[in-house]
């Protein structure tokens, strides 16, 4: 089974605010330092380490492509480990990559670039189940009430209290067939659809999507508060 994996690492990191960059250097979170190297290498570590995938593309901005992809081949020698041109966005970013992948692939799995917390076990389990469905993203149940809203005129008002029992908080990896993902990206350029996962590009076309159950250490770094979080999170995951 030939399992290629994208990281979209192109975003500007406008919620990490000039404070992080004051401290760190950048405000581009997948940049930033934890425990001594870029959260974007802590991550790709953990898909290196992951026997079934063959192959990892990150995405990153043009001026970025050069610099990325000699640290890469510098961290990860003899591995198929590669930096591509993104977009401005997370959609174009990820349909780059895929178009850069080989047409033998047989799964991709999408994963946020600072999410680096991800534990192997999950990422087989939810390889293992798109390898067996088509698609399959890894999820939380929401544990907090759920409102709907609507906004206007400088209020927030609810208008409906969601069941729990039918929610989940969308993490990643997701994991697709690779025609399947290449397919419901072709149809949202056409139709104009922006998404913001890959999931609700291939709900679109009527599939069915499975869902692996995560963990709450699998944090998407986006704010400075969780900088403190990702390094009590390192040295627990490091401890001998």
């Amino acid at each position: 089974m030939r399992v290629a994996v994208i990281l979209p690492a192109a975003g500007l990191g406008t919620r990490m605010g000039k404070g992080s960059a004051e401290k760190t250097g950048t405000s581009r979170k997948q940049f930033m330092l934890l425990e001594g190297s870029p959260i974007l290498l802590h991550t790709v570590r953990k898909f290196v380490a992951t026997e079934s995938v063959g192959e990892i593309v990150v995405a990153v901005r043009a001026e970025d492509l050069d610099w990325v992809g000699s640290m890469l081949v510098g961290e990860f020698p003899g591995r198929k480990v590669r930096a591509v041109e993104g977009g401005n966005s997370r959609q174009q970013s990820v349909e780059n990559a895929l178009g850069s992948l080989s047409p033998d692939t047989e799964l991709v799995a999408v994963h946020d670039a600072v999410r680096p917390f991800i534990d192997l076990v999950t990422i087989q389990k939810v390889i293992d189940e798109a390898a067996e469905t088509g698609a399959a993203i890894v999820g939380l149940p929401a544990v907090d009430t759920v409102k709907q809203v609507t906004r206007g005129t400088g209020r927030v008002q609810i208008r409906a209290t969601l069941p729990r029992d039918k929610l989940v908080m969308a993490q990643t990896p997701q994991v697709f067939r690779y025609d399947l993902l290449k397919r419901a990206f072709e149809s949202a350029r056409e139709d104009g659809f922006v998404g913001t996962d890959e999931a609700s590009l291939v709900e679109r076309l009527d599939v069915d999507v499975s869902v692996v159950m995560g963990s709450d250490r699998n944090i998407k770094i986006t704010k400075p508060g969780d900088m403190d979080l990702a390094h009590l999170f390192f040295r627990e995951e490091n401890r001998t």
